[in-house]
């Protein structure tokens, strides 16, 4: 059964100079900036009389680059860039992760920054967009550098971010311990406990009960919802995941739990596969032993490439960004691709797999359930009154089916892809904001 949303209106002309390349290339090598820019350009044809606000989306509120130096072990003193980019606060408070990578860079932040901005906006929580990172390699640092380097940071970009202006949360290579560091420095600055300026901190901090596990069953249910739409049996489906942390390894036990096997993984490490479905259960084991799916004795392993190659009906990128292309979306066999990860697909990939018939569930609706539960722990954290799991995990699915379902509603009635009709419904809710508040002075 094909599903019903039909071709993205509106895409982006060639320019002349562009004829170089192959028209499917052409969208390949924007940045993560570039490739936001384009996806707002493709929405505000649906804007109505909002769209005269649409310069609005394009330019972020405040970006901070820092510059973090830290003592190291050996007594020598080493520097770091960081970032904390806050792109729209129209609807609420700047909200959004933190990471620590060596690729962090300017354009990738603002990206992430506005991406939430829209994720936000389409669960209808409270907040706009924000987004932090320092570019380093964590995995080179021992525990009292990394805690080192935390520390500097908050403090640089402290005078930004607080419970009611910017609030951050982890993100990838940063955990629970980070944002208790984050927390006890931004405290100790200010002269008084402030749990509500992170969230994704550790229960005894403040942070929520199914925090850690909230963007994996936001995937898990959006993942069911469209499966129901377009008669796919979860059941009876084979799922590949790309990246095995946080995210995708949660989905996939979720996934697993539901009765679909789970037939291929892949992390920094390598890739498996197994045809009859990996045992997850073992998997985590071995992970958490060996520190990546390499090397498990229970499957084979794959060159990397061949990946996109997984005959599979679902699909989870839950890695980084920018990894389905226009030089491997041709090769993917499954019917959904759900985005665990932030932007992991390009432009021109999306209308590849839109041409194909592949129904892509974007990551501003898909990955939304860790903001939604650390909209949770903000709100248990003011009221100091803490929910229990059962309680969390059933707002949070019931959010996240009314917010898809409001994206398919808006998908088929317009004929728009899922990521446009995504981009509608968030771009709508920020603009209609800023337009009631006015521009001040």
């Amino acid at each position: 059964m094909s599903h019903p949303i039909a071709h993205t209106p509106g895409r982006i002309a060639e320019s002349p100079t562009e004829h170089a390349l192959p028209s499917y290339l052409q969208s390949d090598n924007l940045g993560p900036w570039g490739i936001y820019l384009q996806q707002v350009d493709r929405v505000i044809p649906y804007l109505g009389h909002l769209s005269r606000w649409a310069e609005t989306l394009k330019r972020p509120k405040r970006a901070l680059i820092v510059d973090v130096p830290i003592q190291l072990d050996n007594g020598t003193v080493a520097h770091f860039e960081g970032y904390r980019v806050q792109h729209n606060t129209s609807r609420g408070p700047g909200k959004g992760g933190v990471r620590f990578h060596q690729d962090v860079t300017l354009s990738e932040v603002m990206a992430l920054s506005a991406w939430m901005s829209i994720k936000n906006a389409a669960v209808n929580v409270p907040y706009g967009g924000a987004k932090g990172g320092i570019r380093v390699d964590p995995k080179k640092l021992s525990l009292g550098e990394l805690e080192r380097m935390t520390r500097r940071y908050t403090s640089e970009i402290g005078i930004i971010i607080g419970p009611t202006k910017d609030i951050p949360a982890p993100d990838v290579n940063t955990n629970e311990q980070i944002m208790a560091w984050m927390m006890d420095t931004y405290s100790m600055n200010e002269g008084a406990t402030a749990t509500g300026v992170v969230t994704g901190k550790p229960v005894d901090l403040g942070g929520s009960l199914g925090r850690r596990d909230a963007t994996g069953r936001g995937v898990f249910t959006v993942g069911v919802e469209a499966a129901q739409h377009i008669g796919l049996d979860i059941a009876s489906s084979r799922v590949a995941v790309q990246g095995f942390g946080n995210v995708g390894s949660v989905a996939a036990r979720l996934f697993a739990q539901a009765g679909a096997r789970i037939v291929a993984v892949q992390d920094h490490g390598g890739t498996i596969f197994r045809e009859a479905g990996l045992d997850i259960p073992a998997l985590l084991a071995h992970v958490a032993a060996s520190g990546s799916v390499a090397g498990f004795a229970q499957a084979e392993s794959l060159a990397n490439d061949q990946f996109w190659d997984v005959d599979c009906d679902i699909l989870i990128p839950a890695a980084l960004e920018q990894q389905i292309t226009a030089l491997n979306a041709g090769r993917i066999k499954a019917r959904m691709v759900i985005e665990g990860a932030n932007g992991p697909t390009t432009p021109a990939a999306d209308d590849i797999l839109q041409d194909r018939n592949v129904l892509v569930l974007p990551d501003v609706i898909a990955n939304a359930g860790g903001v939604t539960v650390s909209y949770f722990e903000w709100v248990q954290d003011f009221s100091s009154y803490f929910w229990s799991e059962d309680e969390i995990n059933a707002r949070l699915v019931r959010i996240m089916k009314e917010a898809f379902a409001s994206v398919w509603e808006v998908a088929r009635d317009k004929k728009v892809s899922l990521r446009t009709a995504t981009f509608i419904v968030g771009c709508t809710r920020i603009l209609h904001a800023r337009e009631l508040r006015g521009l001040y002075p």
